[in-house]
Parts: C-alpha cells; structure tokens; sequence
C-alpha cells in the first residue's frame, strides 16, 4: 500500500527538554491510523511537525514519496496535507463558504468577489463528502457537529492528501460522532490517509486500522487494531509503573466530612456527579481530556453555574453561586491556568498573595495597611521558600513554579479550609513539583480538605489518598492510593451505562 508520510528519527528539542526522542511514523493510503498516548507524550508536537507548525531538529519527513520540511502551515496545506485542531479556527460571523475559502476566494479579473463561483465550490467539497450543508449560513448559527465538518471541508478545499484529526469527537454526541465516522469511511475510500488523535478507547477500535503508540516523547510501537486488545494498548501508553514514594495514608475514618457534593449536574460536562471529602484528606481526580474534572471544579467554586445538585460545606448546605460565595464558604480554587485566572502578571508579589483577602487588609475609609500586607507576604515567602528578589518584584518575572507557589500562598493567606488544586505542577520544574508536593502534604497534615485535579498518572499516585476517576462527565469510579497507572486508566477510558458511582463504590475494573 502506497505510503503518504513517512516519518523517521524525528528530534525536537525545547529549551531544557528533549521533546521527541527519535520518533518514527508512517501513514498509508486510504487508512486511519491512530496515534496515542498519555498527555505529554509528543503526540501533538510531532504532529505540528507534519503540519509545518514547528521545524523539526533532526530526522527525515517523507509527504507523498519527497522529502519535505515544511516552514508555515501554509506549506504543509500546498503539500496536501491538512489538520484539524480541537480547538474550531472558524470565524462565526461569516458563511461557511467564506469560512472554507477566506483569502483564497475565487475573484474577477479586477479583483471583485465572485460569489457564485464560491458557493458553487463550496457545495461541490460537502457534494464529494455526502454531507448536506447550507453553504451561505453563518458558521456561528450552527452545531459543533456541523462545524467539525466545514473543518473537515476547509482542509479538503486544498485538496489534502493526509488529514490530521485532533480529538475530533470531544465536543460531538453519539448521533454526530456516527456522522464523522461516516465521512471518515468515505474518505478512506478516496484514498485519503488519516492520523486519528483521540483518548477514546472504543473509538480508535471502531475507526483504526493501525495504531502508534508514543510515551514520554519516545515511540513505543505500532499495532494492527484488529489484533491489539484495549488492556494492550494501556500498557504501551503507561509502561510499567514508576517508582514512586509510598503514599502515606492517614486514618480519616475519625474526621469530619470538610465538603459533600450531591447529583451536581452542568450538561454533559458533569452529569450526576457525587463524592465527599474528609478534613485532612487529599482526594486525587484523575481522567483523560474532556472528562469533565475541572468541570466539577468550577461548578463547586461558582464558576459555572451548575443546572441541579447540591453542595454542602462543614455538614451544611451551601448555595454557591460564584466564586464570592464559594470564597465565604471556605473554598480556594487554584486554576489550571495560573496565568489568566490565578494571578496578575504585571502586579507584584505582595499584591498578588494578598488579593483574595485584600478587605481584611483595609482601614477606616478603605485605606490599606501596606505594612501588615507587606508582613503577611513576606511571611508566606519565606514558609513556601518563593525565589524572589523582594515582595516586590512583578510576578511575571518568577519561573512557572514560584508563580504557582504565589497562587498557593494567596489562598492560603485566605485561611481557606478546602483547596482545589486544578494541575498543580503544569509546566514547573521537577524540583518545584517536589515542593509543591511537600506543601499538599503539609496541609492536608494540618486538616485542610484538598481535591487534586491532574493528568499525570504518577502525580495522582504519589499525592492521593484516594482516587476518584472520571470519564465523559461521569465518575466511574473511586480507587484506593495503592493503586495502579493501569486501573486508574481501565476507569478513565470506561463510559458508564449505568447509574453513576457514588462516594466508596468500588468500581469493578474489566476491559
């Protein structure tokens, strides 16, 4: 069978990390070739490699038998090869014609739109793809479904011979993922070669032919999917465990519930979700993307507004409907993303650790007492070890782990009894992780009630004292910390039919 990309000894490095170790890839004609791995693992910068989004520091890239090394995107598009992003590019207020073609549309001799010939070609991509679409609606008035597929139609128009598919189902419902399943089959009969990106077990079985497995931004091997079992392809994405420090479990059987959550419900992100939380315990949620983990979150803390459920906060109930209300109530939420929703890059350290307690900093007429906000900043500098030159310093100018710590040290100097630590460690250091996880560890030690949200399978197992697991908005089950990467995975990759799990069910694991 006729090979499109041929991909071997592929390098990139970033500053500090040797991102991908020598990868190989192929893709064949007319084939769907799955493409997996844990968060990290390099899926998605060798696939930017491919599509000309990043230059590759070493190995050879074949497209179409030629050697390539594509510059922009728009080289990768001219050399047929297209990708579609998880995350929609479409502009919501022009049509789906003027969405497929922007910047390339068909024109008169002076330059003046030729608007029929646009809608006419238009109609001929969705007419090759059997897919019924109004090419003149806004692209905004229409479903998720509906714009996956002029994604589809845009990466078609420049005739793509290799189509890249980022986690193309994550938003789309039973009904809409049989409609791009059938799209897919259509165009492997065109001879169309398609990398498939998704964390959805029983969907790669049901659309693969062939499936690559990365780890740790190595290649682990290539299987037929017709003769690779689920539980084989855990393996080759988690590998053997890692040794890690025992978990030291304390007895919370004696201690009071900090936090209740009863059948929270926020469309199919949260679905009847349900779990407690002990003064002193840290409770780990693990799932792959899309799982709904920082869902529940946000809807505990008021971020979202949830549409039914019920939270209760020292044995009482609480309705928390924004972050403020959640705040009175005791609960600190550490964004996963620090840098838009945790803290304020161009303000300085003391001001950013202060801010969530700032009106108990206040005087008679709302004057600020510098001087009792510069001692409790400094103060918790020097208990969470914070490298910077003074209180003072823009807090831009701290490395990823020293924000984070800031991030900490404002709910902490917030006296918050329950913490949601949404990916405590993303992109800090190992050595700034290790503090990280001596400070979960000694607030949970002093009764504080701590929820870790993370992607890292080691992380969960060496911070957790129990383990809940979520997938497709659902939790499907609660493990113990002494637990292994491979039933935290058989939980996360499990989509429940019935009723979901509540608080110290133990889900039976089986493939």
């Amino acid at each position: 069978m006729k090979l499109l990309v041929d991909m071997v000894d592929i390098q990139k490095y970033f500053p500090g990390v040797h991102a991908l170790k020598s990868v190989q890839f192929d893709l064949r004609e007319g084939e769907v070739h799955a493409l997996m791995g844990e968060n990290g693992a390099g899926k998605s910068t060798l696939m930017k490699i491919l599509s000309g989004v990043y230059h590759r520091d070493g190995g050879v890239v074949k497209v179409l038998g030629e050697g390539v090394s594509f510059s922009t995107p728009r080289e990768a598009q001219d050399a047929q090869v297209g990708i579609i992003h998880q995350e929609l590019s479409l502009m919501n207020d022009l049509t789906v014609a003027q969405n497929i073609f922007i910047g390339r549309e068909p024109r008169y001799m002076l330059g003046v739109l030729n608007e029929a010939q646009l809608i006419k070609d238009a109609e001929q991509i969705f007419e090759q793809m059997n897919v019924a679409i109004d090419v003149q609606a806004e692209v905004g008035s229409m479903t998720i479904a509906k714009q996956q597929m002029v994604e589809i139609a845009k990466a078609l128009s420049y005739r793509s011979k290799i189509l890249i598919m980022d986690e193309p189902t994550a938003a789309l419902n039973d009904k809409e993922i049989r409609e791009l399943f059938s799209i897919i089959e259509k165009l492997k009969a065109d001879g169309v070669g398609i990398v498939y990106i998704s964390h959805k077990m029983d969907e790669i079985k049901q659309i693969s032919d062939r499936i690559t497995v990365m780890r740790d931004g190595e290649y682990v091997g290539t299987r037929e999917s017709s003769n690779t079992s689920i539980k084989d392809i855990i393996s080759m994405m988690v590998g053997r465990d890692l040794a890690l420090e025992g978990t030291k479990v304390p007895d919370t059987s004696e201690a009071e519930t900090a936090l209740e959550v009863r059948s929270l419900k926020l469309g199919k992100f949260v679905q009847d979700v349900s779990f407690s939380l002990k003064k002193g315990e840290i409770l780990g949620f693990s799932g792959l993307m899309g799982a709904g983990r920082t869902e529940v979150a946000r809807v505990i803390f008021g971020a979202d507004k949830r549409e039914s459920g019920e939270i209760f906060v020292n044995g009482q109930q609480r309705e928390i409907n924004s972050p403020s209300e959640a705040v009175k109530a005791g609960i600190g939420y550490l964004s996963e993303d620090r840098k838009h929703f945790g803290l304020v890059l161009g303000m300085d350290v003391r001001t950013n650790i202060s801010l969530a307690s700032i009106f108990d900093f206040a005087g008679i007429g709302g004057i600020l007492h510098e001087a009792s906000i510069g001692e409790a900043a400094q103060d918790y500098i020097s208990k969470l070890d914070i490298r910077t030159p003074s209180d003072k310093q823009e807090v831009r100018l701290l490395s990823g782990g020293n924000q984070q710590k800031v991030v900490i040290a404002k709910w902490l100097l917030r006296d918050c009894d329950i913490l949601i630590f949404d990916e405590p460690t993303r992109g800090v250091d190992i050595g700034a992780k290790n503090e990280i996880y001596k400070i979960l560890n000694e607030l949970a030690a002093i009764g504080k009630a701590i929820i870790v949200i993370s992607s890292e399978l080691p992380e969960i197992l060496r911070v957790s004292h129990r383990i809940a697991v979520m997938c497709e908005g659902k939790l499907t089950g609660f493990l113990p910390a002494q637990s292994s990467q491979e039933e935290i995975m058989h939980l996360a990759t499990k989509t429940m039919q019935s009723s979901t799990l509540h608080d110290n069910q133990m889900s039976e694991i089986s493939i």
